[in-house]
């Protein structure tokens, strides 16, 4: 580390501009610079799980690198001045992407752990910069796979281990293999999610279920019929559940009565980090005699000994080790479709526990739980089903394949989609709709509110969209010219070329990342701010009129804004953010329940949008839009749910005449995916790039217009 100094700055030390050039283009501020904007893109693009640890690393080389610039006597009042302005804009850049993504702000936090990942990634950003490090630990000190032992293992657990060294013996044969190979040698998974897709009008995809017979509970609390039927059928047998009921039906209870009535104790359930404190407490309500704890941070305070462990994604990668070997005979997934990204940590650690219970336990109770297991693609069910065991990375595992073996077709067949779609819901798949199972529901809809942009953030918004549209359509021209004379005619002549028009929406949308340019995911977000002080005057007039109010945001400005408002219209509020620790989310929520006088609960897309009961309320206001049906979907079935006695209203609000009038169409014609799939309508399916297409629609309407 002699050398540390100079490798992160570089050069000599000669003044003026050549010095000046040397602080931008050597050492780590570059490779910081670089690799903060690469985050920041992802998070855009709604793939910030997988940017978490570069994401860590770059916080932890900020942190490092300001100590070291303010505590280095070689380094000159203007450079160290300059030194750290640059690392306040990184760090600036880190505070506004954690804001997209609220599970990032426990990454910033001083007790926040290193991740194995992390610390390799900030490893390769330092050699990149030049810095001497001091050599690695000596292989025979370095674990084979990082992610198989985590240092973590809190005390209370160690405790368990040794208390009951062996686990009891599980005589439960698996199931035997297929007695034929005849598709051995085909590629069935893609046929198996394309049945999905071809499914028939009126085919819902519901697995037969018991009739359940009694509909009590050991907390003494009458179940639903639909609730029982689950239930029963684990109480007979049945071991794997993707349990994709309509948000609002109850899911949680019929999670955690499953695994009383099989058995599957000790029980592991993994869950988002905002509704952790939700399912202690719905444990304690169903399953009274059966110890739940919650793992927070290092999990130094949990009981070891409980029955029912509860875990939140974005700390599962510190417990992973010892989860896979404390012997659950149950696995419990909460909005499963956060692991629809196999590519992300947090969906291989959940993969990685699931397959190291199953060698344990021959059968173990396996559920993924979402009411919405697709979000832009077919493919979201990939990670789910193998999660449940039902196929592995490129195969159907042993009791599918015995299924499709027995139909006697092959992909070539007509006969074979409908017959493989039913093989994989007789696994397990239960999908019911508020409106067959809850009639007593009053029924919700979504009105949208257009209001009119003013002043200068309206009148900058309209000026970026018409650059927007004036950089699409000159790259259409260049590239529609170019395309013409390869072709030898006349460019005029080809009109609007729709493949061409994906194919400059792409560049753009690429584009606009790359040099930061503005683009949709920009747009939006000023779009989001203009509209925020409307939104909440709304709001503001429905909860003086009818009530309480939900207010739903997707960025911390626009929470800002709103919760400025209502405190200037003396409405009494509360608020549920990503930043906030599960007790004071809980006594958020429980304030807004409980308290008369608070009108409004200002929530979160993303840290509020599952697992939370808000149906005190009965309108909530979207003061931006989200960029799937299934987010929104979410967000309103905080308020339509079992219990809610009044018809439910959402407000949408759409800032006219702006890109938003277009992608709120997008989304609702993107609302057909689940509806295909699981419910059996007759809708179109489409696993669209949102952006892409919005992009698409500004450049044809612009093409349109001139013609």
């Amino acid at each position: 580390m002699a050398n540390r100094g100079q490798g992160r700055t570089g050069g000599t030390r000669t003044a003026g501009g050549q010095r000046r050039r040397e602080v931008d283009n050597q050492g780590i501020m570059p490779v910081l610079a670089r690799a903060v904007r690469e985050v920041e893109t992802a998070v855009q693009r709604g793939r910030g799980a997988s940017a978490s640890h570069r994401f860590q690393a770059i916080a932890l080389l900020v942190r490092e690198e300001r100590q070291r610039v303010k505590g280095d006597a070689s380094i000159v009042e203007p450079e160290r001045a300059e030194l750290m302005k640059r690392l306040d804009g990184v760090a600036t850049i880190l505070a506004k992407t954690a804001a997209r993504e609220p599970a990032l702000f426990d990454l910033l936090a001083d007790d926040a752990v290193e991740s194995d990942e992390a610390r390799l990634m900030k490893r390769e950003m330092q050699e990149a910069a030049g810095v001497e490090l001091s050599p690695p630990p000596a292989p025979a000190e370095t674990e084979a796979d990082p992610r198989a032992e985590r240092r973590v293992v809190p005390q209370s657990v160690i405790a368990r281990q040794l208390a009951n060294p062996f686990m009891p013996p599980d005589f439960t044969a698996p199931p035997a293999a297929p007695t034929t190979a005849r598709l051995s040698t085909w590629e069935l998974i893609g046929p198996l999610l394309s049945s999905f897709e071809r499914v028939a009008s009126g085919a819902p995809a519901c697995m037969d279920l018991p009739d359940p017979g009694s509909l009590a509970t050991p907390g003494g609390i009458e179940l639903m019929k639909h609730q029982a039927e689950v239930v029963a059928a684990a109480r007979e047998g049945h071991r794997t559940f993707l349990l994709a009921d309509e948000p609002g039906l109850g899911k949680t209870a019929q999670a955690l009565l499953a695994a009383h009535a099989a058995d599957a104790y000790p029980l592991l359930v993994v869950v988002p980090n905002v509704v952790k404190a939700n399912w202690a407490r719905e444990a304690e309500l169903w399953t009274p005699r059966r110890k739940a704890t919650v793992i927070h941070g290092d999990g130094n305070d949990i009981d070891g000994f409980a029955d029912i462990v509860i875990v939140n994604y974005e700390v599962l990668d510190r417990h992973v080790g010892w989860l896979g070997d404390l012997g659950f005979r149950g696995v419990v997934l909460d909005e499963a479709h956060f692991i629809k990204n196999k590519q992300s940590q947090r969906s291989q650690h959940v993969l990685q526990i699931a397959e190291r219970v199953r060698r344990r336990v021959a059968r173990p109770l396996m559920m993924a739980l979402t009411g919405t297991p697709l979000i832009n693609d077919i493919d979201d069910f990939r990670a789910i089903w193998q999660f449940l065991g039902w196929i592995e990375e490129k195969k159907p595992r042993t009791e599918l394949m015995a299924g499709l073996e027995e139909t006697g077709l092959t992909p070539l067949d007509p006969g074979f989609y409908p017959a493989a779609r039913q093989r994989v819901i007789d696994l397990g798949i239960v999908r019911r709709r508020k409106v067959d199972v809850a009639s007593d529901i009053p029924d919700r809809r979504v009105a949208d509110l257009p209001v009119e942009l003013e002043g200068e953030d309206a009148r900058s918004i309209h000026a970026a969209e018409r650059d927007l549209i004036r950089r699409l359509v000159q790259r259409y021209d260049a590239a529609a010219a170019a395309l013409a004379q390869r072709r030898g005619e006349d460019a005029a002549a080809l009109g609007v070329d729709e493949t061409l028009v994906r194919d400059v929406a792409a560049w753009v949308r690429d584009e606009t990342a790359a040099d930061d340019a503005e683009n949709v995911f920009t747009m939006m977000r000023r779009i989001g701010r203009a509209k925020a002080g409307l939104a909440a005057d709304y709001a503001a007039q429905l909860a003086r009129s009818v009530g309480k109010v939900v207010f739903f945001a997707k960025h911390v400005d626009v929470m800002d804004i709103a919760e400025e408002t209502f405190a200037q219209r003396g409405l009494k509020y509360t608020s549920v953010r990503g930043n906030q620790t599960s007790t004071q989310r809980q006594a958020n929520i429980d304030s807004f329940v409980d308290d008369p006088e608070v009108a409004v609960i200002v929530c979160s897309l993303t840290a509020a949008g599952v697992g939370l009961n808000l149906q005190v309320a009965s309108n909530l206001v979207l003061a931006e839009l989200s960029w799937t049906d299934a987010e929104q979907t979410q967000a309103i079935d905080r308020v339509h749910r079992i219990g809610q006695d009044e018809p439910v209203t959402a407000w949408r609000i759409i800032a006219s005449q702006t890109i938003d009038t277009s992608i709120v169409e997008l989304i609702d014609r993107k609302a057909g995916l689940a509806a295909r799939a699981l419910d059996g309508l007759d809708e179109e399916v489409s696993s669209a790039d949102l952006q892409l297409e919005t992009l698409v629609a500004l450049l044809t309407d612009a093409l349109g217009a001139r013609a």
